[in-house]
């Protein structure tokens, strides 16, 4: 373990002028910026493998700001604060009632020890585990940008089929966040520059050329809340995970649907995709696809093949794409079936 200074601001506008005077506005913070830390469950584990360097923590766990901590449900929709513990969201009433696929993504993220420790904004913000990533040893575009990556010709089952590019195939493995982009949630950030609004799906980047650049956030940002917008049919909607075990293992594949139906008919569908793309993902061509068709096996397999049609296979992990398509048709045709 590095040396680090270890800090506890109480309020957000505390946090942000600290990260504001260590870390660069053009980029990620590196190995010689502040970084925040709520539950720490996944910055600690790569401070230990010697990934992430900081010379800073900034805990954000005493900020006086009490809405940072509540979830409040209005007509609106539902208003998550950032340091909303997962297990508390999971289990909320309201969350459970309105919005299945949320409470769904959330209880099968993890253990029940890191639910109650995670933090919803850090766990949207979590980090890839691509064994490439984790061991400094490899080579990896993502750790040190230009290095190469190690995974293009190494063991990649675990790798992404979407979003890929030549500089990186790492998957992101969280789950709230699919649940999330397939509902239009959008995330309230604060930083030097003010607060700002950003709409889920614009939070993650693609790699691209740039996979050390993960996100949309400058490096002084704090996320305060996560909105999502009242959808009434979003009561019609879950979240299927498959994996290699059932319990505390990310996702091969997994989908998020909600279902706007009339009889057997799609009004309107919403599908995003995990454990199979760099960012969570959004199958916009599955949503259209579905859009007035009468919701049956055959449908459902139409929607996942528009979904899947730009997959990109490595030599470990082309089975994800046949497991991705699987694993949506059972989600559509489960979704279908629910009592609401």
């Amino acid at each position: 373990m590095r040396p680090f200074v270890y800090e506890q601001p109480t309020a957000i506008s505390a946090a942000v002028a600290i990260a504001s005077r260590f870390t660069t506005h053009d980029d990620q913070p590196t190995r010689a910026n502040a970084q925040f830390i709520a539950g720490g469950t996944n910055l600690a584990d790569y401070m230990k493998l010697g990934v992430a360097e900081p010379n800073r923590l900034l805990d954000l766990n005493q900020l006086k700001e009490q809405e940072l901590r509540q979830i409040r449900v209005t007509e609106d929709g539902i208003r998550f604060g950032a340091l909303v513990r997962m297990g508390e969201a999971a289990d909320h009433r309201e969350v459970k009632q309105r919005y299945p696929v949320i409470a769904d993504s959330l209880r099968l993220a993890a253990s029940g020890q890191i639910r109650n420790m995670a933090s919803l904004a850090g766990n949207v913000l979590q980090r890839t585990r691509c064994e490439y990533f984790r061991e400094t040893s490899w080579h990896c575009n993502k750790r040190v940008p230009g290095s190469g990556c190690a995974a293009m010709e190494g063991f990649n089952r675990q790798h992404a089929v979407l979003g890929a590019s030549d500089a990186c195939i790492a998957t992101y493995h969280g789950d709230f966040a699919q649940a999330l982009i397939a509902l239009d949630a959008v995330i309230h950030a604060e930083g030097s520059r003010g607060a700002r609004k950003i709409p889920f799906a614009k939070l993650h980047r693609q790699p691209g050329d740039t996979p050390h650049i993960e996100t949309d956030l400058a490096a002084d940002e704090i996320i305060t809340a996560i909105e999502v917008p009242a959808i009434p049919w979003a009561r019609r909607s879950l979240y299927l995970k498959i994996r290699d075990r059932e319990s505390y293992a990310f996702a091969l594949a997994s989908a998020a649907v909600a279902l706007d139906l009339e009889g057997d008919s799609v009004r309107e569908a919403r599908i995003a995709l995990g454990g199979v793309a760099t960012v969570p993902w959004r199958a916009k061509e599955g949503e259209e696809a579905l859009r007035g068709k009468r919701l049956d096996e055959a449908s459902a397999s139409a929607a996942a093949d528009a979904a899947f049609a730009g997959a990109e296979p490595r030599r470990h992990n082309a089975f994800k794409i046949d497991l991705g398509k699987r694993t949506l048709v059972r989600a559509l045709l489960e979704t279908r079936d629910m009592k609401v």
